[in-house]
């Protein structure tokens, strides 16, 4: 069994996106600040302060251990992915349907362009995985949000297995031209023919 993690959980353009939202609210502050009279200004100028820089931080700590906790896994039997909450998805490679622009709770900064399927910007919890039928597991501390997730997904009573996807690019936005795509590409290499439209039959 391989295991991947993602190369780059820190970066620039992660710090950019994730510290904007608290940016604009600097001038939410300026605001309350020159309501207040000058003599008590300084707390507030303070309690500004703190919470500008604060606030980012927490959130960038907790994206970081989010993508840190994020790993992929292939083996002979399949493909599968865990992630800090404790859920775990799997695909057994008979099961992969196609490769797809699947939602993802790990943003990246990159852009995804493939040749005339597939132009998306991944970060909107969107990226380039795998879908198929699989299995499904979450631990009984989920968070209630993931359960509801799990219990909306179509489900198969003939083989107990769920409709997934598993976010490959939310590990390397470019795994299908990476050692991703090359080890899938030996158990699975129809995945990555295009698709051919059928051709009309004349009248």
């Amino acid at each position: 069994m391989e295991e991947f993690r993602m190369a780059r959980a820190f970066s620039v353009a992660t710090v950019v996106r994730l510290c904007l939202p608290f940016v604009l609210l600097i001038p939410v502050w300026l605001i309350f600040i020159a309501l207040v009279p000058d003599h008590h200004r300084i707390g507030p100028i303070l309690l500004a302060a703190g919470a500008t820089v604060v606030l980012p931080a927490v959130r960038l700590a907790w994206w970081r251990q989010l993508a840190a906790a994020t790993v992929a896994r292939l083996s002979p039997e399949g493909v599968e992915m865990e992630d800090r909450y404790g859920s775990r998805v799997h695909l057994a490679w008979r099961h992969i349907e196609r490769i797809d622009v699947v939602e993802s709770r790990i943003p990246s900064p990159r852009t995804l362009t493939k040749a005339g399927r597939i132009g998306v910007r991944t970060g909107a919890r969107q990226c380039v995985g795998l879908v198929g039928w699989g299995d499904y597991e979450i631990p009984r501390h989920a968070p209630t949000w993931l359960s509801a997730h799990r219990a909306r997904l179509p489900f198969d009573p003939a083989s107990g297995l769920q409709k997934i996807s598993i976010p490959l690019g939310a590990v390397d936005p470019l795994w299908e031209y990476g050692p991703m795509g090359d080890r899938i590409r030996r158990h699975r290499p129809d995945l990555f023919q295009p698709a051919v439209a059928p051709r009309a039959h004349p009248a």
